[in-house]
């Protein structure tokens, strides 16, 4: 059975996440958890509480032991862009983008 939890919208580099999101992919549920917790990324947190959403998903499902999920896929898209202007010298502007991600986490039993 598989369960999957999706956050989207959220405020941070698809490329910087997807740095993280590499480490526990293929990964036991507790061994993930232990990775994001002591990694010290602004992603990690996000990507912890998505993966702690996708197995209170699993444990909805009937006959589902949560000692055996393992991360079967971790999905980091990127979201819209918030365009932003820096003013510069000489009356010019400077494009700032400010990155949105959507996360998809899809847990299933070993």
């Amino acid at each position: 059975m598989e369960a999957k939890a999706v956050a989207k919208y959220i405020r941070v580099s698809p490329r910087k996440t997807r740095l993280v999101a590499d480490n526990i992919k293929g990964k036991g549920v507790e061994d993930a958890l232990n990775i994001l917790r002591f990694t010290p990324k602004k992603s990690a947190q996000i990507l912890s509480k998505v993966l702690y959403s996708a197995i209170s998903n699993a444990e909805q499902m009937p006959g589902v032991d949560v000692d055996s999920l393992i991360v079967d896929s971790v999905t980091v898209n990127e979201g819209p862009t918030w365009k932003r202007i820096q003013p510069r010298a000489m009356g010019r502007a400077y494009r700032i983008r400010k990155r949105t991600s959507h996360i998809t986490i899809v847990v299933k039993e070993q």
